[in-house]
């Protein structure tokens, strides 16, 4: 069996066990806790496809180990705020209550589940690109693992800054002003921990596109080829996302206009003190 069939087979049979399990216990977040898992799961797949041939594996290596790291963050993350304690992601109980049952469960299956399931397999296929042109490494996969490190690095403060605020403002009851936190990497973006995750997922694609340019496709197919369709959407659903969650936000707290105002939505940005057009 080709490494492409085993990941497809494994995420068939996990979309089965997101829908039939969010049908069993109500709860739609399955999907978001082996958002972590299950994209390791692939990379490595790739990697040990190519190890097993006897080529040269040192950049799926890279990629395997690099998203290995990225995984036992995020799953790390998700753990200490509940997410495998039963605690479903509060926008979907929004959503719930803004559609009736079955549009919902509608919603449930073909974009929590097999949408996003179908996600976590494109942003991996970069790592399958490059075990297709297995090239020796460069210069340039130096940079973007760098890169996807620093990425990594920014991610884990802005959580942890986010983590501190919380814990300090359920330790006043609820009552922390503004409600929301706006300090450290919040000061220049609004999400950065969001910009971070995204970038890290651009990196993974220059990864894959380094691999294909130097086995001599050039700048097209190459350096840009179909894969990148994985991070395109990846950031479309940041975006999506990010906007549904802030509207929810503005509506809770009195402040949040005037944040979303001086601060840029997503990219690391030096504050504004005008309106001016959001990043």
């Amino acid at each position: 069996m080709s490494a492409l069939g085993l990941v497809l087979i494994v995420a068939g049979v996990t979309c089965v066990f997101c829908w039939v399990a969010s049908l069993l216990t109500k709860d739609t977040s399955w999907v978001d806790r082996l958002w972590s898992i299950v994209p390791v799961v692939y990379v490595w797949i790739f990697a040990i496809s190519v190890i097993t041939n006897g080529h040269d594996a040192a950049r799926l290596i890279v990629m395997a180990v690099v998203v290995t790291f990225w995984g036992l963050r995020l799953t790390f993350n998700f753990a200490r705020k509940g997410g495998y304690s039963g605690v479903e992601d509060y926008r979907w109980a929004v959503l719930r209550n803004r559609m009736s049952p079955a549009q919902f469960q509608l919603f449930n299956l073909f974009f929590i589940v097999l949408y996003q399931n179908a996600l976590l397999v494109l942003i991996t296929l970069p790592a399958y690109f490059a075990a297709q042109h297995p090239t020796a490494l460069t210069l340039w996969d130096l940079l973007f693992g760098v890169l996807f490190l620093l990425f990594l690095i920014g991610e884990t403060l802005a959580d942890q800054e986010q983590w501190a605020f919380h814990q300090e403002k359920a330790r006043a009851e609820g009552h922390l002003e503004p409600g929301f936190v706006t300090s450290g990497l919040f000061r220049y973006s609004r999400h950065p921990n969001f910009f971070c995750e995204q970038a890290q997922w651009w990196m993974i694609y220059c990864l894959g596109a380094t691999a294909a340019a130097t086995s001599g496709l050039g700048f097209f197919g190459g350096a840009l080829n179909w894969t990148i369709i994985g991070p395109v959407l990846l950031s479309v659903l940041f975006i999506g996302s990010t906007k549904f969650t802030e509207s929810i936000t503005a509506a809770k707290y009195s402040a949040y206009t005037d944040y979303q105002r001086r601060t840029s939505m997503l990219i690391p940005w030096p504050p504004r003190t005008t309106a001016g057009q959001q990043l």
